[in-house]
């Protein structure tokens, strides 16, 4: 036979965290092997654990999901990312996507949907929502950069600071932060250094 999909859940509530435990845990092939209630002790059981597939929650007070999974890509974890939240606004969902996560699905979706998720992730294929996919349809249609947006991009994928970038294109601070801002809304992320990865997987920079 061969080995069961190891899985650890991250959330912070305890009966969601339950009951996808049980869902998980009764289901042959699956395996439950860590829990977390916050992204940074996710982190940690993550690491340990080793897990093939994680279920990460977005929003939790003890550190968001976001930060938890661009921290687990920038590690190298191998394990399979996927976002369950009861968020589906566009910004969360390019968010995570951004961040590294490799599936998105919405808390409300069937039993069988979500063991059919788990297992499609841990073999390499993407999961997403019909929300997710409305996001990224929409976001393919503009994620142009502007001439100066790949110029203040590239200043800082070179290592330059916000100072260095209106140097060079002699400019002030407050125009490359706004520049900054519209390259991460483009992206669908939320740091410099999850706009500089993205804008290198697409061949923007």
């Amino acid at each position: 036979m061969s080995s069961p999909i190891r899985i650890v859940v991250v959330d912070d509530h305890p009966i969601v965290r339950d009951g996808l435990v049980g869902i998980f845990s009764s289901e042959p092939g699956l395996e439950i092997v860590g829990e977390a209630a916050s992204g940074p002790e996710g982190v940690v059981v993550i690491e340990q654990a080793r897990p093939d597939v994680v279920l990460m929650d977005l929003r939790m007070p003890g550190g968001d999901g976001v930060d938890a999974i661009r921290t687990l890509v920038e590690r190298d974890t191998q394990a399979r990312i996927l976002v369950l939240t009861t968020y589906d606004t566009d910004h969360d969902i390019l968010a995570a996507l951004g961040a590294g996560a490799h599936g998105y699905l919405l808390k409300d979706a069937p039993r069988a949907d979500l063991i059919r998720a788990v297992q499609d992730l841990a073999s390499g294929r993407p999961v997403l929502a019909r929300q997710a996919l409305a996001a990224l349809s929409g976001r393919r249609n503009d994620t142009s950069l502007t001439s100066r947006e790949t110029e203040v991009l590239r200043v800082i994928a070179s290592g330059g600071t916000n100072k260095k970038a209106a140097e060079a294109l002699m400019v002030s601070e407050a125009t490359v932060k706004t520049h900054l801002a519209h390259v991460y809304e483009k992206l669908g992320v939320s740091d410099r250094a999850a706009a500089v990865r993205v804008a290198f997987e697409r061949g923007l920079i």
